[in-house]
């Protein structure tokens, strides 16, 4: 599995980069983010929803685990820190082979129960605001995607 990686410097680059993937993404799409608690999770899952058109404000869903949003495709974005066992019954199915793009925020915590083939993104503190980003590619699509978004 190829990996790559490169520096955000600040929040805003974080952001741009996220709406560049936005731009590229297809239904049933899976990005699994995890990384330093603060390094930006939330922000580049707002980047993508602007690069989805998506209008209204996003936040973390930590206490309601999901949230839909309406965009150029819909938008699922999970949060799941706070579920308690991997193989709760949440329904995480139907949005991963669904018609939108899934971002679960600490995916680790429900591995057993993500798609085989989907792009993972760590984000890591490297000073004040400038942040590593790291992804890791998991199937072909999703190789030719960080080919083209970061090469």
């Amino acid at each position: 599995m190829n990996q790559f990686q490169l520096s955000s410097l600040k929040p805003e680059d974080t952001n741009r980069l996220a709406i560049k993937l936005a731009e590229n993404l297809q239904p049933g799409d899976v990005i699994a983010l995890e990384g330093d608690l603060g390094a930006g999770k939330t922000t580049f899952t707002k980047g993508l929803a602007v690069g989805l058109g998506i209008t209204k404000t996003v936040s973390s869903p930590t206490f309601t685990i999901i949230k839909e949003y309406r965009g150029r495709l819909p938008l699922y974005h999970m949060d799941v820190y706070r579920v308690q066992d991997s193989f709760e019954d949440l329904g995480f199915d139907e949005y991963f082979y669904g018609d939108g793009v899934t971002v679960v925020e600490w995916a680790h915590l429900i591995k057993d129960q993500l798609p085989d083939e989907l792009l993972t993104i760590n984000l890591y503190h490297s000073g004040d605001e400038e942040r590593r980003v790291e992804f890791s590619p998991a199937g072909k699509r999703y190789e030719v995607l960080c080919k083209e978004l970061l090469t």
